[in-house]
């Protein structure tokens, strides 16, 4: 303080007031800034729980003139009727889920391998930034290439008479969930010590060896992290398997039968359904069923991620 007084020539005070300025400035800002953080944080809570429990005490509201037993294990939907059977609907998103995964998970996993282990530099730069693009295009485009290329081709070579169904959603879904597992993957298996990497061919190892040996098993918490963000875009996904799943509220013989899941039947018959009524309601708690299921996901994905770090 001393120094700076007789450098610039101040009397005492007035630099000891300068400073006391500019300590209040930046307590006043980063007062300010905990108030905004804390703020926003509060807001986004309350909205969370806002959506969480209205949808939530909506959809509950179905099991006062709809039996539990009914809802859950029934496979007749016919609101016209007063038959609110989900089944066919939570059995679907399950399969078209499980299907999704079963070809999206290898195929993601290889491209992941092949991108950060055996190509060159500038093949991953150019691979790397086309799976970036290809997370950003919107769902409908996808629906409508699986509408009017991939169903007229399924149809043709299975000899089925529509060529929606499980198939020809699994398949949409697969190259949307694609890129998000690739490249997730692709970082976590990039982070992997090259020291690790080195002791494996210092000992004699193959690289396919070194690869399924040392190299998967040290990423695995960042591949099954990839895998379950899939999954979760996989049920949540709406318009793309509207367009190609067929839409009907039956359980599909093969998997070029037309089905529905629940997602595709909110949105396909929530706008003519008046709101309070049972029809509407049951909607509410397919609704909340997916919620819960994303939920469920999430509380996964940061146990796995906790696990890593420990």
């Amino acid at each position: 303080m001393a120094k700076i007084e007789q450098e610039f020539h101040l009397p005492s005070y007035k630099v000891g007031d300068l400073f006391n300025k500019q300590s209040k400035r930046n307590y006043m800002k980063n007062h300010v800034f905990k108030i905004i953080c804390f703020t926003s944080a509060l807001l986004l809570g309350i909205v969370l729980l806002a959506i969480t429990v209205f949808v939530g005490k909506t959809g509950l509201l179905v099991f006062k003139d709809v039996p539990v037993k009914e809802f859950f294990f029934s496979k007749t939907w016919e609101p016209y009727e007063d038959k609110y059977g989900a089944a066919v609907f939570i059995i679907g998103t399950l399969s078209l889920t499980g299907l999704t995964m079963l070809f999206s998970v290898p195929i993601s996993l290889a491209f992941a391998i092949f991108i950060s282990e055996i190509s060159p530099s500038w093949i991953k730069k150019l691979v790397r930034s086309m799976l970036d693009l290809l997370v950003g295009i919107p769902s409908i485009i996808y629906g409508y290439l699986g509408l009017t290329i991939l169903v007229p081709f399924l149809r043709d070579i299975t000899g089925s008479l529509m060529g929606d169904g499980l198939l020809a959603a699994s398949l949409v879904l697969t190259l949307m969930v694609l890129p998000t597992i690739t490249r997730i993957s692709d970082e976590a298996i990039s982070t992997v010590p090259e020291n690790l990497k080195e002791g494996s061919y210092a000992l004699g190892a193959t690289r396919f060896q070194t690869v399924f040996r040392i190299v998967l098993p040290a990423a695995r918490t960042g591949i099954l992290t990839a895998s379950i963000l899939g999954m979760a875009r996989a049920i949540g996904e709406t318009m793309a398997v509207v367009m190609v799943i067929g839409n009907t509220p039956q359980l599909p013989e093969n998997l070029v039968t037309p089905t529905a899941v629940l997602t595709s039947n909110i949105v396909m018959q929530i706008i003519d359904v008046p709101f309070g009524s049972t029809w509407n309601n049951a909607l509410y708690m397919m609704a909340f069923i997916l919620l819960l299921i994303s939920t469920f996901i999430i509380l996964i994905i940061r146990s796995i991620r906790s696990k890593g770090v420990k």
